[in-house]
């Protein structure tokens, strides 16, 4: 069963800080789940924010309240990363992380700031190389949490020697690793691009299983949240073509090289074209 699109293209359509990143993920999630009753979930979300409240001391400041945020979520609560199945498709799915207390950096972060918004914290996400982070400025800098290890504060050590391991040698044009500013790395993400990466996840995830139908649903949903990524829109007409739906696949094809003309693919895809073109003509 098909879901509507219209409800997730209205909400992308609020000012970006309006975007209640939390439910947005639960609309995703609708596309596995079509029977998913997205308000049930934020009314969970509201009810734990309620409890949390109660816990929260009643002098103290941001930091008091970040304590208070990770004994609850990840102490009483019970939330936890998943490592033995990380590329488990129900670890992206917001609905499936609040069932079973378990998922990847991206949800658990999500759930994360939706929490610590609910209580007052200023919580920004931060699309890190390889894992991401959620930020909150302090009057005396900033303070890194990792939610997927139980929302731990994050050193200046810490965080090089992640990029350490993600970023290739020979990337940083001759500057050490050691001497680039951290600041660059450490960026809020808009909560469009949280969503996008939710996304990402999901399309890398049924993409090594072979999956188009769910690549699809999937790609549907990023084109409204980045309709400027021309790369998807190649993406979701080479899965229009595994499905045999060729109408849809030269109509996004056709429009990404029209939007792409120096695309180093563009060779490959205008071999396609011809493919395309050439069933099309049959099926009329």
């Amino acid at each position: 069963m098909d879901v509507p699109l219209a409800p997730f293209a209205e909400l992308l359509a609020r000012d970006d800080g309006r975007i209640d990143i939390a439910h947005g993920c639960l609309m995703i999630a609708q596309d596995a789940y079509p029977g998913l009753d997205v308000e049930r979930y934020l009314g969970e979300l509201e009810r734990m924010a309620h409890r949390l409240r109660g816990r929260l001391p009643q002098s103290g400041g941001a930091e008091e309240r970040v304590v208070a945020l990770n004994e609850f979520l990840f102490e009483e609560l019970g939330f936890h990363g998943n490592t033995e199945a990380y590329y488990d498709p129900r670890n992206s799915y917001l609905n499936e992380v609040m069932d079973r207390r378990s998922g990847i950096p991206i949800t658990l972060s999500v759930l994360y700031m939706a929490l610590g918004r609910r209580i007052g914290l200023p919580l920004e996400g931060v699309s890190f190389p390889g894992h991401f982070l959620v930020r909150m400025r302090l009057r005396s800098g900033m303070l890194v949490l990792d939610p997927f290890t139980g929302g731990s504060p994050q050193s200046e050590a810490e965080l090089r020697a992640r990029l350490q391991r993600v970023i290739p040698i020979g990337a940083t044009k001759g500057v050490p690793l050691a001497e680039l500013p951290l600041e660059q790395f450490l960026e809020p993400a808009t909560n469009r691009q949280i969503l996008a990466r939710v996304l990402r996840n999901l399309k890398g995830i049924y993409r090594e299983a072979d999956k188009p139908q769910q690549q699809l649903e999937v790609l549907n949903r990023m084109l409204l949240v980045a309709p400027e990524a021309h790369g998807e829109l190649r993406d979701r007409g080479i899965v229009y073509q595994k499905l045999e739906c060729y109408r849809a696949a030269l109509k996004d094809l056709t429009d990404y090289v029209e939007r792409q003309p120096d695309a180093p693919d563009f060779d490959d895809v205008r071999v396609r074209l011809m493919e395309l073109s050439a069933i099309c003509a049959r099926l009329n």
